[in-house]
């Protein structure tokens, strides 16, 4: 808990706001190399063999921000021969998907977002996913996720296929032992983190 609050916080209280604004600082903090380096491993882990195959489909999404990761990472995944699904919001409710076709074919959408401009499948697309990469603030050893709060994948993940791994993913710093959860949070199957690779719950 070096990176969250003072030794006086007692991070179990925190309420999922207070863990946001900790986390978002924390994430803000991070140099440019280490971030550089970090999405470099993601990569690396996510076409290792050991999280998704070629041939399978996986629904991912373009990293903004600090998020881990980067937008290589997508075309790092389809030349390992995955194919790879991105989100689309659409107004309120679940995520609509279309399929990612390289770098340009992106375009800005809502909350900093780059989407796909390829047909969208519709929101039910996630049920031939193989594997869904979910963005996450943190996550603790139960599953439970932190998102940003918009609700988009609470509302979408539900959709999936019985099974279907749901991977979080999220620096090495930020998987926790409990983090606050309600009784609309998806649990997450495992974590992926840059330097610990997939974390099965």
């Amino acid at each position: 808990m070096a990176l969250l609050g003072s030794d006086v916080d007692t991070p179990g209280a925190w309420s999922k706001a207070r863990w946001r604004r900790e986390l978002r600082a924390a994430r803000r903090a991070v140099p440019a190399r280490v971030r550089f380096t970090d999405a470099l491993a993601l990569a690396a882990q996510l076409t290792s063999g050991r999280v998704v195959r070629p041939g399978q489909t996986l629904c991912g999404y373009v990293p903004v921000g600090s998020e881990p990761g980067s937008a290589q990472m997508l075309d790092d995944i389809a030349d390992f021969g995955v194919r790879v699904l991105l989100p689309i919001v659409a107004g309120r409710g679940p995520l609509d998907w279309a399929w990612y076709a390289g770098p340009d074919s992106l375009r800005p959408g809502p909350y900093g977002l780059l989407e796909p401009i390829g047909e969208r499948l519709s929101t039910s697309a996630l049920r031939i996913a193989d594997l869904v990469l979910v963005p996450a603030l943190a996550v603790d050893r139960s599953g439970t996720r932190l998102g940003r709060g918009a609700g988009h994948y609470d509302q979408s993940l539900p959709l999936t296929a019985p099974g279907t791994p749901l991977v979080a993913v999220v620096r090495d710093q930020e998987v926790f032992d409990e983090l606050p959860r309600e009784q609309h949070d998806v649990p997450m199957s495992a974590a992926i983190t840059p330097n610990r690779g997939l974390i099965r719950f």
